[in-house]
């Protein structure tokens, strides 16, 4: 084989970004990190990633992580070019490595520039950022061992998917909405297994910016009368938890998340890993997560963008880390957006969004919430949808994903345009909408928040609740969630959502791509879960 010939690598194609602006010389001998994604010596069996068999990270890393002899493959072939091996997780089937940037332009073909463009995570800000336009390729030597090249571009990658009522971001919370609950009354509503609060579980976060400060925890739980969640922050890539800076961004979904988690599950102990707002950023938050120890219960999600928006490098190596998840036992719950059906990419078209439209992840969609918080007794629910002037919840048929064979009895509708069917997106749901939101507490102010970000760490919690209820841990839950569905039926286990849309779909009995099988029962999820 000739020295440095080399092939595309498939899936690193990247499309232009509207609104980029050139933001002067990128210095290609700047030394950058960079994550690649290997092979598996042996793939994942079926039994393992949806159950009920698991494997432990021993088992995981040394049958279907990383081989030691790719690790060296990759030092001997990128050391040709400048680029070393600075790190490998091989139960994660991660390589770091780090060079000048010229040297990744010659080894992966990268033509990067540097640009300012509009940023997904800040309404009207902007981000500088790397950038490149078309694929990559890999040396030959090297073609099928690396399956993802990331961190070359590094535009933000993904958007918090909350929402606050329009016009009243500021405000304290009892002028917010006419209603808003605190996540305890929205537990109660959902009847979380009595006699349980998460103890001995640990649920992982995952936040692509922003912090929160632990005096804002101890004045939020001292409010609700319970005791603060163990409540730790992890840095991933370089990044930290910083908080304090945008109280109307990041800040606020990260204390949204920890405060929904906590107050629904103060039992279980919380890892928060805080990572660049990247490809690589985001799938390096997920794996070290995933592989820490000890094994998370439930990882929760709050932050997505829509399936065409990502590199398929960058979605298959995310959804592999969830595969790997359920093959250790983990539950990843993830927000399935707040922009409808569109998932506000604009060409008028339903579009699901990723990393909720994974198999492997359970996709949590939004509803509009009415209860009576002295009885607890439920005198609406319908889908959530503010109309053009706000939020919906996500839901559809995935264009990159099929339809998984534990769905394939739900009624999932085919693809706008062809006979075959997707994934469908959400499985599960819960309270969404602002209007209706939880009581928060961010930076100092008492705030009403909402969209599906809220319902990720919700299952999040209720899973570590069925989990101490059952005495295990869940892994993939849709197998068991989905068993003996039909459409239009109600599942065991849930509170079917009839009424509304989110834009191209509508509500009906049985699942739908609104609120998927419906709100959980949860004592009734616990009995159905443990026999």
């Amino acid at each position: 084989m000739p020295e440095n010939s080399f092939v595309p690598l498939p899936g690193s194609e990247r499309g232009p970004v509207d609104g980029a602006q050139p933001a002067g010389e990128l210095d290609s001998s700047a030394r950058i990190e960079v994550t690649l994604i290997t092979r598996r010596r042996e793939e994942l069996p079926d039994e393992v990633v949806t159950g009920p068999a698991t494997l432990s990270r021993d088992e995981l890393a040394a049958r279907h992580g990383t081989d030691q002899a790719d690790v060296e493959l990759i030092r001997s072939v990128l050391g040709r070019f400048g680029i070393e091996v600075t790190g490998a997780d091989p139960g994660a089937r991660r390589v770091s490595v780090a060079g000048p940037i010229s040297a990744f332009s010659q080894a992966f073909g990268a033509s990067l520039r540097l640009v300012s463009s509009p940023h997904v995570a800040a309404r009207g800000g902007t981000a500088q950022h790397r950038y490149r336009v078309g694929g990559l390729q890999v040396p030959a030597e090297l073609d099928g061992v690396v399956l993802a090249v990331l961190g070359l571009d590094d535009r933000p990658q993904a958007a918090p998917q909350i929402r606050r009522p329009p016009g009243m971001e500021a405000q304290a919370a009892g002028a917010l909405a006419p209603t808003s609950y605190t996540p305890i009354q929205v537990a109660q509503a959902y009847g979380f297994p009595a006699g349980t609060d998460g103890t001995g579980q640990v649920i992982a976060v995952i936040e692509l910016g922003g912090g929160f400060g632990t005096s804002d925890l101890d004045a939020y739980f001292s409010g609700l009368g319970i005791t603060a969640p163990s409540v730790t922050a992890v840095g991933v890539d370089g990044a930290s938890n910083v908080a304090g800076h945008d109280p109307q961004g990041a800040d606020g979904e990260v204390l949204l998340d920890i405060e929904v988690a906590g107050a629904a599950a103060p039992g279980a102990s919380q890892l928060v890993y805080f990572a660049p707002n990247s490809d690589r950023g985001f799938v390096d938050a997920v794996t070290t997560a995933v592989h820490a120890s000890p094994t998370p219960t439930a990882v929760s999600i709050s932050w997505g963008q829509s399936e065409d928006s990502w590199t398929g490098q960058a979605r298959a190596a995310l959804d592999q880390a969830f595969a790997d998840a359920a093959a250790l036992g983990v539950t990843v719950t993830a927000a399935a957006g707040d922009n409808g059906s569109g998932d506000r990419v604009g060409d008028g078209q339903p579009h699901a969004d990723f990393p909720a439209s994974s198999p492997h992840a359970l996709a949590c969609g939004g509803t509009s919430l009415q209860v009576n918080t002295d009885t607890g007794t439920v005198s609406a629910e319908t889908v959530w949808n503010d109309g053009s002037g706000g939020g919906a919840t996500g839901g559809g048929v995935s264009d990159t994903f099929g339809l998984p064979s534990w769905q394939g009895s739900a009624g999932v509708p085919g693809k706008a345009g062809s006979g075959s069917s997707g994934r469908g997106v959400p499985d599960v749901a819960g309270n969404a909408d602002p209007a209706t939101g939880y009581q928060v507490l961010v930076d100092g102010q008492s705030t009403v928040v909402g969209g599906t970000s809220a319902v990720a760490p919700l299952w999040a919690a209720l899973i570590c609740r069925l989990a101490q209820a059952t005495g295990k841990s869940f892994g993939l839950l849709q197998p068991s969630l989905y068993a003996g569905v039909s459409p239009g039926t109600t599942a065991a286990g849930f509170r079917d959502i009839t009424q509304g849309n989110n834009g191209a779909y509508r509500a009906g009995p049985g699942w739908d791509p609104c609120t998927g099988l419906g709100v959980p029962d949860g004592t009734a999820l616990a009995t159905r879960l443990g026999g």
